[in-house]
């Protein structure tokens, strides 16, 4: 009966090792699968990064960039000259027309999900980049076009990254480095630079954000004193360097004479003049389909005991913002 019962237990073993598509060995091949792949897939974001930059990659800055040493560098461009996704001139690795679709696709889930992360899931900015970054690699073009969709075709991630449209057109990235702005003239931060971490972080630490209004008011080779009219930032050179701004667009004029909405005193009445930029996807469609939109009248109504969130009458309709949607809606008070 020993032997039977031994015997029954080695069957039972074996088919679960080798049974087809949920066996232990299926399942193996498949997590190894999806690791070579997922290395391909940044390997690919890495050169399109360099390619968007106006230089192409090596095998070194491709080994640094993945953390592999020179032979698995080596082996992982052989094959992906082997599927068609590169090819080799010299000590240059090139996108082929394939390889950069594919690259374009990994990109365009990364910010779309970072949009998600931040915009539904509110999850901290510090932590979007990498929680991104493992669901990047999962999404079918049917699957990604349906969170396109749901989030109402943002332009733009968390970080000022323009996002690869569908058809695989992907803009070029606005502003330049306030390291290289002129002191005193006044620019908005159009993307922040997440990579090195630490420097995001110390950004998001010191206060600054997307669409922000600054200037330089103190220049030093050791720091860098940026002010938005009412706080002052100091950085270092290497961290404001991160920072990336561009003039201020003719529609900020509009904003001279307003305000946010959450500064509307309980039924004083405002003007919306217009939605703040940082506003994208599935939350400006939101805001435009509750009718705030330039022009349109609106005011504070029943106080709320906790000031949070506050409701309004817009169109006729009550409807409630917590604090930080109302500061991305600028009104002239009226």
């Amino acid at each position: 009966m020993n032997t039977t019962f031994w015997v029954f237990t080695i069957i039972i073993g074996l088919v679960a090792i080798f049974i087809p598509r949920v066996g232990l060995l299926a399942l193996y091949k498949n997590y190894r699968a999806g690791q070579a792949r997922e290395q391909v897939e940044d390997a690919l974001k890495h050169l399109l990064d360099r390619e968007q930059q106006g230089r192409h990659a090596s095998p070194e800055s491709l080994g640094g960039t993945l953390d592999l040493p020179r032979a698995k560098t080596t082996r992982l461009i052989e094959d992906m000259e082997t599927q068609g996704l590169v090819e080799s001139r010299g000590n240059e690795i090139h996108l082929t027309a394939k390889g950069e679709r594919w690259a374009l696709h990994v990109v365009r889930a990364h910010r779309l999900w970072e949009r998600y992360l931040a915009d539904e899931a509110r999850m901290p900015l510090k932590q979007i980049h990498d929680e991104a970054h493992k669901r990047e690699h999962s999404l079918t073009e049917a699957q990604l076009n349906e969170l396109d969709a749901a989030l109402g075709h943002p332009t733009r991630d968390p970080h000022g990254d323009p996002i690869p449209t569908r058809e695989g057109k992907l803009n070029r990235a606005e502003g330049m480095p306030i390291t290289a702005w002129q002191p005193d003239r006044p620019a908005r931060i159009v993307h922040l630079e997440d990579e090195p971490a630490l420097a995001y972080q110390q950004i998001l630490a010191a206060g600054l954000r997307l669409g922000q209004d600054i200037r330089i008011i103190e220049k030093t080779p050791n720091r860098y004193v940026l002010s938005d009219g009412e706080n002052e930032y100091r950085l270092a050179p290497a961290v404001a360097s991160n920072i990336h701004v561009a003039a201020l667009p003719e529609s900020e004029m509009l904003k001279r004479e307003a305000v946010p909405l959450f500064e509307l005193s309980h039924d004083q009445r405002g003007e919306i003049v217009t939605l703040d930029e940082a506003v994208q996807g599935f939350t400006r469609r939101r805001f435009l389909d509750l009718g705030l939109t330039p022009g349109t009248m609106i005011y504070p109504e029943l106080k709320n005991f906790f000031g949070d969130p506050r409701a309004y009458r817009v169109r006729g309709t009550l409807i409630a913002l917590r604090k930080d949607q109302a500061a991305q809606i600028w009104v002239k008070p009226i």
